[in-house]
């Protein structure tokens, strides 16, 4: 069986001999690069399974960085770890915001590093083998779980893996009333701290995206978010 691959984007070498060391140890397959525009080339060359991205990169920052690679034709669909030195709301949101799939705020633990690339990694491969079940067909939304496609009436969504994530939970249980909290650990997991500010900006995103169906999506003021039945 082949080794899944991990894309390392990071400038600072003794940061990406630990994690390259800690993810080899743990059977993954690494690359590095040491600037964002070194990173999207071999994104787009070499197809990793996942993306460990630096915000703090000289010339183009990771967070432009991001909002590249999930605008690519052949990076898009590829999860996107932040790693940040900073661990300011502000950062994480912008960066959830355009795109990226989960965030880790150094220092970090390699081992807590190791297993938010597996769970990134599982939840992705779940997803594309079809693992959360049959197509969904809710107030015109078509959702189609295996191949993560979105269709509100005859036009096709463009989503992120995250809003994809969340858009799917919801729809799965029309009526159905979920904090925050809730949709955070559906979609990634208990140990994922992630600001409610952040989960705002993903629901502004999907109904931006979904355009005149994005009221499927509403607001339970005190409480949280729901599909509509």
């Amino acid at each position: 069986m082949a080794r899944e691959k991990v894309l390392l984007i990071e400038d600072e070498k003794d940061i990406q001999e630990l994690v390259r060391y800690n993810l080899t140890r743990d059977g993954f397959e690494v690359s590095t690069a040491f600037s964002a525009e070194e990173g999207i080339e071999t994104a787009a060359t070499w197809k990793p399974d996942m993306i460990l991205l630096d915000l703090m990169l000289p010339g183009m920052d990771g967070l432009e960085a991001c909002r590249v690679l999930k605008h690519g034709e052949q990076t898009s669909a590829i999860p996107v770890i932040m790693v940040t030195a900073k661990g300011e709301e502000s950062d994480i949101v912008l960066g959830l915001e355009i795109g990226a799939d989960d965030y880790i705020v150094k220092p970090f633990s390699p081992k807590v590093l190791v297993a938010r690339v597996r769970r990134s990694l599982r939840r992705a491969r779940e997803d594309t083998e079809g693992g959360e079940g049959a197509p969904i067909e809710q107030q015109d939304i078509y959702i189609h779980p295996g191949r993560r496609e979105v269709r509100a009436g005859e036009e096709s969504i463009s989503l992120t893996f995250t809003e994809f994530n969340i858009l799917l939970f919801l729809a799965r249980r029309p009526g159905w009333v979920f904090t925050r909290t809730q949709i955070v650990d559906a979609v990634k997991g208990d140990d994922y701290h992630v600001t409610d500010r952040a989960v705002d900006v993903h629901i502004l995103g999907l109904r931006k995206k979904l355009g005149d169906h994005g009221d499927v999506i509403e607001t339970v003021r005190g409480v949280g978010y729901r599909f509509k039945e």
